[in-house]
């Protein structure tokens, strides 16, 4: 049996339906843990905010030429700034954003379901029984740490029409994941063993 975390069992147990039982309840990993995405988005994000921080420069007439006499283009620099602010939150701001909602982020296991519980801006809630159709894709993310997908990983970025993803991994969306875990090899073990025992039951 995989280590139940007693806090997270304590806030997923009021969600459980009659004769459901948890088999496992963690949290994420509190540390700051980069995904395969910021391969990307890293790069991208340092780009986009070094081009709006010479924007700002340049609008405020620290160099360049500025349509007043002034020195400063009032209108672009005002224009800049929703851009800035963008890249900044891209470049470090997620980070701050999955710190506090990983101290409110709840994952649990059980005999009919894999749940996913946050307290962040508002009560937010996520099940599947995918996990008891079809396997679940695992992403290990260095020593014992990973993420589980329980559906499609879809693209953060991708062609109109196309479904996407949040940039974040603790946003709440379609697919329902369990994001930085620890010995997360342990848990995919433990939800295969369910897939047989329970897969072949009605709920």
């Amino acid at each position: 049996m995989s280590a139940i975390d007693p806090k997270a069992a304590q806030k997923i147990q009021p969600e459980l339906m009659p004769g459901e039982s948890i088999y496992w309840a963690g949290m994420p990993n509190p540390t700051v843990i980069f995904h395969s995405d910021d391969w990307t988005a890293i790069p991208f994000s340092l780009i986009w905010t070094g081009f709006f921080v010479f924007w700002e420069a340049q609008a405020l007439g620290f160099w360049g030429k500025t349509s007043r006499p002034g020195g400063t283009d009032v209108f672009m620099a005002l224009w800049g700034i929703p851009f800035l602010v963008v890249g900044n939150y891209m470049v470090w701001g997620r980070f701050l954003v999955d710190a506090w909602l990983k101290r409110r982020t709840y994952y649990a296991v059980t005999n009919r379901r894999v749940l996913v519980l946050q307290e962040g801006w508002k009560m937010k809630m996520k099940t599947s029984t995918t996990f008891l159709e079809a396997i679940p894709t695992i992403e290990r993310e260095g020593t014992g740490r990973g993420t589980l997908w329980f559906g499609p990983k879809y693209p953060v970025v991708a062609a109109k029409g196309r479904k996407t993803r949040n940039l974040s991994r603790f946003s709440i969306g379609d697919v329902t994941v369990f994001a930085d875990i620890g010995d997360v090899d342990t848990v995919y073990r433990l939800i295969m063993d369910l897939r047989e025992k329970e897969g072949s039951k009605v709920f």
